[in-house]
């Protein structure tokens, strides 16, 4: 049976290559209109921003660190702090170059980690890909084996019932002949054919 191919659109493929970048940037956005909005030197909102860094960051430990952690929860506990650092340095600091420091760090790491997962989900697209094209391999191979024997048991049905047409036609051209002896048939090893009684109905 044949798959259908489907193209992904080129966004669809650039999309995932683009999201840590597009994710950076738009916090670093809402951070310096934060930051033009009254949060430049404010030190209750450091102060906020601290907290929730710490607390994600805290929390990303936790995950990771259990006994049953789970490395999803704790990579978007971990992401979380990190977005919150960058938001407040953007909303705390006065010019640019510290926000644009840390926005090109927290791009660097993020495009880090999700290379490693981009790695894992190619490796295992490319072993699906290769286990299925083995199975493919293995059913063609099957149907190309039973085509055959198929073949094969029908063209040794076609001989016998050509063979069998041909000993009929014999035989009957055979009995035409003067001094047909149908015991021969029988004593010279060919079997017998059966009597057919003809009944007429009145």
């Amino acid at each position: 049976m044949n798959e259908p191919i489907v193209a992904r659109h080129w966004l669809a493929l650039a999309a995932p290559k683009a999201a840590p970048a597009v994710a950076t940037s738009t916090v670093l956005v809402l951070g310096r209109i934060w930051n033009a909005n009254g949060a430049e030197h404010s030190t209750g909102n450091a102060a906020l921003m601290v907290v929730l860094a710490a607390g994600a960051a805290t929390a990303g430990a936790f995950a990771s660190a259990g006994r049953a952690g789970d490395p999803v929860i704790a990579g978007t506990a971990f992401a979380s702090s990190g977005a919150l650092a960058l938001a407040g340095v953007a909303g705390y600091a006065d010019g640019l170059p510290l926000p644009l420091l840390l926005w090109a760090l927290a791009t660097t790491a993020a495009y880090g980690i999700a290379a490693r997962y981009w790695r894992t989900d190619r490796r295992d697209a490319l072993a699906h890909e290769r286990h299925t094209t083995q199975r493919r391999e293995e059913h063609a191979h099957i149907e190309r084996v039973v085509a055959l024997g198929a073949g094969a048991q029908i063209e040794v049905a076609r001989e016998g019932a050509a063979y069998a047409q041909a000993l009929a036609q014999a035989l009957i051209h055979r009995e035409a002949l003067p001094g047909f002896d149908p015991g021969a048939l029988t004593r010279a090893g060919l079997p017998e054919l059966p009597a057919i009684e003809i009944t007429k109905e009145n």
